[in-house]
């Protein structure tokens, strides 16, 4: 059941195949970097919301590559991001997980451009380190993304493979 961006991402190398060889190194790596953001995500909640943030969004990501490697065979190449959310989009036909999955990008996006422009004029990011108020923020920001975004949609990606703990 390949759609047609998967058959167009296959043929342009955007994504491949995983390889018997290849494939559990890589299922033991991703099922370790999931599980390594999620902890992350928990253990820096208070002191460090972004990062938070940015560390929850990665463990939905990653738990995503694994599911899409473990149940297909699908390793994302190029574009990771926007590729994997894609491919899930034509995978999957839970729109809760889309949404979760969307959502966790969009997040991320935010929070690198904050950090991007940061560099050049003063932003959120800048003024965050500066005061309560943006600390303040952020924590809530965080622990509403943790709770409500990130935890369930590992929950539900775990809970459509037997495999994942």
């Amino acid at each position: 059941m390949v759609k047609s961006k998967i058959k167009y991402y296959l043929k342009s190398r955007k994504i491949s195949k995983v390889n018997e060889i290849q494939k559990q190194i890589y299922l033991n790596f991703l099922s370790v970097t999931y599980k390594e953001n999620l902890s992350l995500s928990k253990s820096c909640l208070k002191k460090f919301p972004r990062w938070s943030i940015i560390s929850g969004y990665y463990a939905m990501h990653d738990i995503s590559k694994l599911f899409l490697a473990d149940k297909f065979d699908l390793k994302i190449n190029f574009n990771v991001h926007k590729i994997t959310i894609e491919v899930f989009e034509e995978l999957i036909q839970d729109k809760e997980i889309i949404k979760m999955l969307n959502k966790g990008y969009e997040e991320l996006k935010e929070m690198m451009q904050d950090l991007i422009e940061a560099k050049d004029k003063r932003t959120k990011a800048q003024y965050y380190t500066g005061t309560k108020f943006m600390k303040d923020k952020y924590k809530k920001e965080a622990d509403y993304f943790l709770e409500k975004i990130v935890i369930p949609f590992i929950e539900k990606i775990r809970s459509l493979n037997d495999n994942f703990d």
